[in-house]
């Protein structure tokens, strides 16, 4: 029997925003909606931004311009619409009714964009969460949007049958989700109190997708350099020290979990995990850090024979078994 592989198709979306006063920030935002956009997974074949005194109650935009986004799709061959607010539920279906194709705001973009990306128990249930929410308060207004047959945008995280139930299933999901987050929610507060216990400080670099959080940890590591400002380690700034002296500051001072793992495919864990102990001077057991990260059984395994979770893990330990004085996770580390 022959196999057919089928190719998603990239969704082509207009942007439109609205412009409520002379030098407003609705370019920028537009501008920066047409990155999320990307990210998200779609081409943005066109833009369009009203200036009006208050965005229009029925169909966020004015008459007069939602003719135009009609012209504008048939010419650019658009999928769906991108608006940069949030829309509420009558403004979601009018413009579909008009429009006859799929209606988005910034709100759903933003959701996708963590569904995709959430990778820790806590972070999908926040997710599936707030998609949830959203969803129950414009059932009436989704229409074709709802449907999950057509795939691409929006369609991440809970599946089909989960988003096309009634209020009253969807509240009972929710209220599951609520009980499940407040039981994680437990395990994080008996975690904070043993690192509070620890006295060992904790710092989290918060921003948006593509806002340079990576490139600010590479900057710390001496991975990457700065293009303007300094970092100052023991009195000494760090462009200003010798190849050799960064190189042992790296080997004496810093772990590091790279978002990729970056774990060498022709070495088993134990192996992987040895790397760290070659660069210290003081490394940890790797016998008594194999069991405590639950991987002592696995230890002869190949990176490509294990799960995402026992990857992560094999990275973390390859980073703490130097047993350095700062780690940085450029990946959360839930696993």
């Amino acid at each position: 029997m022959p196999l057919y592989e089928v190719e998603q198709e990239t969704e082509r979306v207009i942007l439109v925003g609205v412009s409520q006063q002379d030098g407003d920030d609705a370019e920028d935002s537009v501008a920066e909606l047409a990155e999320l956009v990307e990210t998200a997974g779609a081409v943005v074949v066109g833009t369009l931004i009203q200036k009006r005194e208050n965005i229009h109650p029925g169909t966020y935009v004015g008459t007069g311009k939602v003719f135009e986004l009609e012209e504008l799709i048939e010419q650019t061959g658009a999928t769906g619409i991108v608006c940069d607010d949030e829309l509420s539920p009558a403004q979601l279906k009018n413009l579909e009714e008009a429009l006859k194709t799929k209606v988005m705001d910034r709100t759903l973009i933003i959701l996708d964009i963590f569904a995709a990306r959430a990778s820790t128990s806590e972070g999908k249930i926040q997710v599936e969460l707030a998609q949830l929410k959203y969803r129950l308060s414009r059932l009436s207004g989704l229409g074709r949007s709802l449907s999950r047959l057509g795939g691409g945008i929006g369609t991440r995280g809970p599946g089909e049958k989960k988003l096309e139930m009634d209020r009253r299933l969807i509240n009972s999901r929710v209220a599951q989700l609520n009980r499940e987050l407040k039981e994680v929610q437990r395990h994080r507060e008996v975690n904070r109190q043993q690192r509070k216990r620890s006295g060992i400080p904790v710092v989290a670099v918060v921003g948006y997708t593509n806002a340079g959080k990576s490139t600010l940890l590479n900057i710390i590591g001496g991975i990457d350099g700065a293009d303007a400002g300094s970092i100052t380690i023991q009195g000494e700034r760090l462009e200003d020290m010798k190849e050799k002296k960064l190189s042992l500051y790296r080997r004496k001072h810093l772990g590091y979990i790279f978002q990729m793992y970056n774990l060498i495919p022709n070495l088993t864990v134990r192996e992987n995990i040895e790397v760290g102990v070659y660069l210290s001077d003081r490394p940890l057991d790797v016998d008594e850090l194999l069991h405590t990260l639950g991987l002592y059984e696995h230890q002869r395994k190949l990176p490509n024979q294990l799960s995402g979770g026992q990857q992560q893990r094999t990275a973390i330990g390859r980073a703490i078994v130097k047993n350095p004085d700062i780690l940085l996770c450029d990946e959360p580390t839930g696993a």
